[in-house]
């Protein structure tokens, strides 16, 4: 489709799912069911409503984007208070889990219950054989699950990269599930890979990523998200994209995502080569801003990609998963992204 739109993977949260959050030990089975699907069916509200052409559960289910997955990793003990509380928020507010045993996830990472509830709940909005948007689930890669664990070397998890290769098929088997549930369209995260880059071999994250996907190429849609961190709203590492290329484009997947609207389009001429290789997606939205981009600003944002890429490479979303943005001005920049995707598709002739 040409000039798809799509969103990252998560919504923020309604302020009563954080109020239960909180307080989740007065909750039945029943009750943590039914509020789950309602959070679920919430986001879906949100994204159908705008209008997009790729939705997701809004990741209502986890904590934060990768957090709850640890939960479904055995030989880990979970951290139970971060290393600092105080003070301005900045990742080192979350601390590491202690590796304590071989790393095993016998029950998967929970992305297939979630997929198959997403499908259970978007199907109602699309009555009568109604056309439904694409249904994406996202899972975080083994890299950036690896980054909150603690090497264990009397274990053989002597480094960071120990860790990850003991993840690796952990992810793997869990893609390989979600495709065999039906799932189509998969985000396999590496927002790490892009944070540090800049002082790792990049062609070592290639290798990595595309051992992960290797079994499910080309029997779904393999899609990736590339970004500087959006903890609190905060970045790390240089937001740079140039020292990822010409070693990122041999990623073995069908859509990139790369930030592009907090940094104010710098490096936009860097979609040019993406598209040469896949489709190229935009964040065209900024998350970490609380500016609401009107259509007319997104209409000239989506111009300006198009004199780099073709519009059937092309693909606009927000610049990263939008739960640490407030729902009201996350609602308001889908309807805006869309609409102004829309009139450059008007003005084109795309239907």
């Amino acid at each position: 489709m040409p000039l798809r739109t799509s969103i990252i993977g998560s919504h923020p949260f309604p302020g009563w799912l954080e109020l239960a959050s909180v307080q989740l030990d007065r909750f039945g089975p029943d009750d943590l069911a039914e509020l789950q699907d309602d959070a679920v069916v919430a986001a879906l509200h949100d994204q159908i409503a705008a209008g997009l052409d790729v939705i997701t559960d809004g990741e209502q289910t986890r904590l934060d984007f990768n957090l709850s997955f640890y939960g479904y990793i055995r030989g880990i003990d979970l951290e139970s208070a971060p290393p600092r509380r105080l003070g301005p928020p900045a990742h080192d507010q979350r601390g590491k889990h202690r590796v304590t045993a071989p790393l095993e996830a016998p029950r998967g990472l929970g992305a297939v219950e979630e997929f198959r509830r997403l499908q259970r709940l978007a199907a109602p909005f699309f009555p009568h054989g109604a056309p439904m948007p694409s249904l994406k689930a996202s899972v975080p890669g083994p890299y950036t699950l690896s980054g909150r664990l603690l090497p264990n070397p009397g274990l053989g998890y002597a480094d960071r990269w120990a860790l990850t290769e003991a993840l690796l098929p952990i992810v793997r088997k869990e893609l390989e599930d979600l495709v065999a549930a039906g799932c189509r369209e998969i985000s396999v995260d590496e927002p790490s890979m892009s944070c540090y880059a800049y002082r790792e071999d990049p062609r070592r994250f290639v290798d990595i990523f595309n051992r992960t996907v290797e079994s499910v190429t080309g029997r779904t849609r393999v899609c990736t998200h590339l970004c500087f961190g959006n903890y609190k709203a905060r970045a790390v590492g240089p937001r740079q994209i140039a020292p990822m290329f010409p070693a990122f484009l041999e990623f073995h997947c069908d859509e990139m995502h790369v930030e592009m609207a907090s940094r104010e389009f710098a490096e936009l001429e860097l979609i040019r080569e993406i598209a040469r290789h896949c489709d190229a997606a935009v964040g065209i939205v900024d998350v970490k801003s609380y500016y609401v981009e009107t259509p007319d600003d997104v209409a000239r944002r989506v111009k300006r990609c198009l004199e780099f890429a073709p519009a059937d490479r092309l693909v606009f979303a927000p610049d990263c998963g939008l739960s640490q943005t407030a729902r009201w001005a996350a609602r308001r920049k889908l309807v805006n992204m869309v609409a102004g995707v829309r009139q450059v598709r008007a003005e084109l002739g795309i239907a």
